[in-house]
């Protein structure tokens, strides 16, 4: 099985090669989306050398001939394909403001939930796509530098470790890559949050909050803060992948965003809680 392209919804990328079961594992994600008529850039993954590619074979990731990582396992081909394709967006794309924060919309309002890894970001995000919200991101917010809208992105949702048995708990039907074991982040599946279908109904949201988010288990009681204008400005431009290349403009439609928005630092234990708090506090 091989796949050339992958459309990102707001871009493609060309696919010049991946292995077997990176390629099966992208046409499961990507393979109900049309081919648009033009990509931003090219991706590779192959084998780091000849020699590798028969003892103890290892893969690198290329884009337009660039290889930004070390090579790894190939049995973490189509993780690194991921994470390769996150590094395209966050170096590559200066269209929009690109934020580090899942996305997730509700009645056409958008909240963005930026958080530090093992903050319980991802399984927040897969938990509120499986009952009733629109995953525009995982790992990405889009926003638009006129409008301060966020937009849509055909992108899977990033499962670590015990989350990917709670998905599979919660949805025995979801869509998920197989795992990939011993990555940096440990195991690594991929969740299909929409298909096709669904998401070319998504049109940009208007952003209406946004939430740092942290799961504690051990928590009797969810504990609420609100979070000031400065340091949610703060919060944004310190996760903002380009910031410093759009210049006055980034600093302009942060501003104008931050203004409209509400903060709040959650931690929780009950993501019941959560979706209840977010449709009251936010939505309302």
């Amino acid at each position: 099985m091989s796949i050339n392209y992958l459309n990102l919804g707001l871009l493609q990328s060309n696919c010049l090669t991946l292995p077997t079961a990176a390629a099966q594992s992208a046409q499961l994600i990507y393979g109900d989306a049309p081919r648009q008529d033009i990509s931003s850039f090219c991706v590779a993954v192959k084998p780091a050398s000849l020699l590798r590619r028969f003892i103890k074979p290892i893969v690198e990731f290329e884009s337009n001939f660039r290889i930004p990582f070390k090579p790894l396992p190939a049995s973490q081909s189509y993780a690194l394909l991921e994470w390769g394709l996150n590094w395209c967006l966050a170096t590559g794309h200066f269209n929009h403001l690109l934020l580090h924060a899942a996305v997730l919309v509700k009645e056409g309002q958008a909240v963005l939930f930026p958080a530090m890894p093992g903050s319980g970001k991802s399984t927040l995000t897969a938990w509120l796509g499986l009952n009733g919200w629109s995953v525009y991101s995982d790992e990405m917010a889009v926003i638009d530098l006129h409008t301060g809208t966020v937009q849509p992105m055909y992108r899977p949702i990033c499962l670590k470790n015990l989350s990917i048995d709670l998905i599979q708990k919660w949805s025995p039907d979801a869509i998920l890559t197989p795992v990939c074991h011993d990555t940096a982040k440990g195991s690594v599946a991929h969740l299909k949050a929409h298909n096709w279908q669904e998401f070319s109904t998504f049109s940009p949201a208007r952003i209406v909050g946004v939430v740092f988010p942290k799961y504690d288990a051990s928590a009797t009681e969810p504990q609420l803060y609100s979070v000031d204008k400065l340091q949610t400005f703060e919060n944004f431009y310190t996760n903002a992948f380009n910031y410093h290349v759009l210049g006055q403009a980034s600093f302009d439609i942060l501003a104008r965003v931050v203004n409209q928005i509400q903060g709040f630092e959650v931690h929780y234990a009950s993501l019941d809680f959560m979706s209840d708090f977010l449709t009251d506090e936010l939505l309302s």
